[in-house]
């Protein structure tokens, strides 16, 4: 009787606490063991280099702290190619201080494998094989690419990725050369293998506008300096959800995504806490932040949610082959810089 008695007072307390509006206490999720947590928090820090973002990662650091507040990250932000370069260079000379390097171009990072330990993340087995060039680098961030325009500037809107061939928009779309990186490279290798080999000489015949990287583009979207550019959708969401005039939309086609590869070197000397950092960066908590805060898509097979307005009904994810997003890249980036006219 004692036993039915105490089974039936915790059930009237949860349900008492659903009438009252009372959030249940949420499952922790696996995180690590607790030896790693604790060997983590004894090491107190970690150092973070990146070619995302600063701002971004920031925010990142930020959430990662509110669950994790006895490691402090250091982190350290360049361009992808002088990141590494100076991973290679540091790496050469015996000195490379990162616990954790974290970079947008898959085919770069899979030269520098053997600089990295093995580690997966508690949840490994819930990511998609494609996101993956090695099992010791994983996909912490997932960008993908949409279309964004400016609502004071175009009455007559895009839908698709073909609609960025009319020539009514002559002059009035903005985008990132093909050089520019990994993740401009992921594009254009989309437009080229499932919109058509004409799609570029199409594309240009509107003489778009080319800049260096996303933030400038977005930038110039915002300021009305272009009414309409392809963009990745982290590059561009903060701006709407800060007020600018702008609508996103993610095209019927298709959704190219570009998956990071971020790994934990052997040399690590805060291997603990670089573990942790990135089983919370890959866990569903941290995946979500990323999509709902950040606008990030997600490697994960399930996604936790997803970004405002995409609609995996409608619109149809786009990895690249990785061993043609290698090989393809030199002789199709020359192809493209001739076609648009772009010079270094």
């Amino acid at each position: 009787m004692i036993g039915k008695f105490v089974a039936w007072t915790l059930a009237g307390i949860v349900g008492l606490g659903i009438v009252l509006g009372i959030a249940p206490v949420r499952a922790e999720e696996n995180f690590g063991p607790p030896e790693l947590i604790a060997a983590a928090k004894a090491e107190g820090k970690l150092i973070y280099y990146t070619a995302n973002f600063a701002e971004v990662e920031q925010q990142v650091i930020k959430e990662f702290n509110k669950r994790f507040p006895e490691i402090k990250v250091e982190m350290v932000r360049a361009p992808g190619g002088q990141l590494i370069t100076r991973v290679k260079t540091e790496a050469a000379a015996g000195k490379l201080i990162a616990d954790v390097v974290d970079h947008s171009d898959r085919a770069l990072m899979s030269e520098l494998v053997d600089l990295f330990q093995d580690y997966a993340p508690p949840n490994a087995a819930d990511y998609d094989p494609q996101a993956q060039i090695s099992p010791k680098l994983w996909p912490r961030a997932t960008l993908v690419w949409s279309i964004a325009y400016n609502t004071e500037l175009v009455k007559d809107p895009p839908e698709t990725w073909w609609d960025l061939t009319r020539l009514v928009y002559d002059k009035m779309i903005g985008q990132v050369f093909a050089q520019s990186g990994g993740t401009t490279w992921t594009r254009i290798m989309f437009e080229r293998q499932v919109l058509g080999e004409d799609y570029w000489a199409k594309q240009a015949a509107t003489h778009p506008i080319l800049y260096p990287s996303g933030a400038p583009t977005s930038d110039a979207l915002v300021r009305g300096e272009i009414a309409i550019a392809p963009l990745l959708y982290n590059a561009i969401y903060p701006k709407q959800k800060d007020g600018a005039p702008i609508k996103i939309f993610f095209p019927p086609e298709g959704a190219p995504v570009n998956p990071y590869a971020t790994g934990i070197p052997k040399t690590a000397a805060h291997p603990n806490a670089a573990k942790l950092f990135l089983n919370w960066c890959l866990s569903k908590e941290g995946q979500a932040f990323m999509i709902k805060e950040l606008g990030n898509l997600t490697s994960l097979k399930v996604p936790p949610v997803y970004p405002e307005g995409f609609d995996p009904k409608m619109v149809k994810v786009w990895y690249p082959n990785f061993d043609q997003y290698v090989k393809l890249h030199a002789s199709w980036v020359a192809e493209w810089d001739k076609i648009f006219g772009y010079r270094q």
